[in-house]
């Protein structure tokens, strides 16, 4: 399997991972009366997983997100140029007026 592939997938496990150990915090804690539903409602284990799911796919696309954006080519040098910021001076700008 190609590296960028298995990184891909690496890292969106990892979110998936992290986004099952919420849920179990957010049922075990009881927030906002989700562990209650989840344990007495007939369509709780439904809903248990809908919330695993919907969060899994919303942490394994950040977490990949963070782990792209994070990426770096050591064999390149860095590109672009040093800007050097001096004093900022306004101009007017002219503005004609349309009706």
């Amino acid at each position: 399997m190609p590296f960028l592939v298995r990184f891909l997938l690496r890292h969106a496990a990892i979110g998936v991972g992290v986004a099952a150990v919420f849920v179990a915090l957010l049922a075990a804690f009881d927030v906002a009366h989700l562990g209650t539903l989840f344990r007495t409602s007939a369509d709780g284990p439904l809903a248990l997983a809908v919330l695993t799911l919907a969060l899994g796919v919303t942490f394994g696309s950040v977490q990949m997100g963070f782990a792209v954006m994070l990426m770096s080519d050591k064999d390149e040098p860095p590109r672009g140029r040093r800007i050097r910021l001096t004093r900022l001076v306004p101009r007017l700008a002219r503005v004609h007026a349309g009706r």
